[in-house]
């Protein structure tokens, strides 16, 4: 596992909203969904992406965006158009006063606009997800990203655009998988570009001594690693590695391998019924009271804390009309 597939292998799209919007000018939506991650890709037409903060960008046909939550932030077909459209938790949709919009834009399966004939066309992807992996990938990226279309050959766009309209058995599980191979394939080239700014541990994934050391991290977190032992398994020397790992990486191994573990304990916590025990065994740590210990140090709450917080977090994002 290379750090990218581990980094979205933890909670990646279960149920995750997607839809097809069609706009006539003028159009404007306020997004204040609080969603962790959108992904909006341009089929047809322009778009401004207008973040509360910082420059506006303007999307074209080809083009795919990335926005990280909770902040809000407006699309529009030009950034003077006043908002028409709030999109609020859950994905209830309203008038700037109040009153809801979700039958009179309904336009079939998974679409929504004011005609099926407009000019405008884009396909919108939201992640629900609020796991620990997912801040550490979060944390690289900036606000917005918006990756021209002619930076990339891929067929994922079209593909999601036949899918997203289907209303068939299982399609629910074909979207979020489409979804995430679409943000993965984003990301991957995004990261290559100059202007992707990749973090250190993408970048270091590249290097042969580091990378290996990263891969045997990420697909064993539960050994007893030491820096001796991911040394022999590079073969390279204690010290060198060590200077080397806290060089490309910004950390030496064994705070890593901490962060890791953590952030896997945190997703196994929301994600799944294990006990603390279990999921400390699972990670690395020799008992619940380790794990507890460790985990309270850094987030300043407990495992059973953290896991509490799923239930609020569901109740948070159900969906609404």
């Amino acid at each position: 596992m290379d750090t990218l597939a581990g980094l979205l292998d933890g909670p990646r799209a279960r149920g995750a909203f997607l839809l097809r919007s069609i706009l006539s000018p003028p159009w404007c939506l306020r997004i204040q969904d609080e969603a962790p991650l959108t992904v909006v890709a341009m089929v047809r037409g322009d778009a401004w992406v207008l973040p509360d903060q910082g420059a506006g960008v303007r999307m074209r046909a080809g083009d795919v965006a990335i926005s990280g939550g909770p902040d809000p932030y407006t699309v529009a077909d030009d950034p003077a158009t006043p908002p028409q459209v709030v999109i609020h938790p859950g994905q209830r949709c309203t008038t700037p006063d109040g009153v809801s919009l979700t039958q009179a834009m309904d336009l079939g399966v998974r679409t929504w606009g004011d005609r099926l004939d407009g000019p405008t066309v884009m396909l919108t992807g939201t992640y629900q997800m609020r796991g620990e992996i997912n801040r550490r990938l979060l944390a690289a990226l900036p606000p917005l990203l918006v990756l021209p279309g002619d930076a990339w050959n891929s067929p994922l766009i079209p593909l999601l655009e036949a899918e997203i309209v289907k209303d068939e058995p299982g399609q629910e599980a074909v979207l979020d998988r489409l979804l995430d191979l679409l943000l993965i394939a984003v990301l991957r080239t995004w990261f290559s570009r100059p202007e992707g700014e990749a973090p250190a541990w993408y970048r270091a994934h590249s290097d042969p001594v580091v990378g290996k050391a990263l891969r045997m991290l990420h697909n064993n977190p539960g050994r007893p690693w030491t820096v001796a032992t991911l040394a022999a398994g590079t073969g390279v020397s204690r010290a060198a590695l060590a200077r080397r790992f806290t060089e490309l990486v910004g950390e030496p191994p064994m705070a890593y391998l901490t962060g890791w573990r953590l952030a896997l304990a945190a997703d196994l916590l929301r994600e799944t019924e294990a006990t603390v025990g279990a999921v400390a065994r699972q990670v690395g740590y020799g008992s619940s009271f380790a794990l507890s210990t460790a985990f309270k140090r850094v987030h300043g709450i407990s495992p059973q804390e953290h896991r509490a917080g799923r239930v609020l977090e569901g109740a948070t994002a159900s969906p609404g009309g």
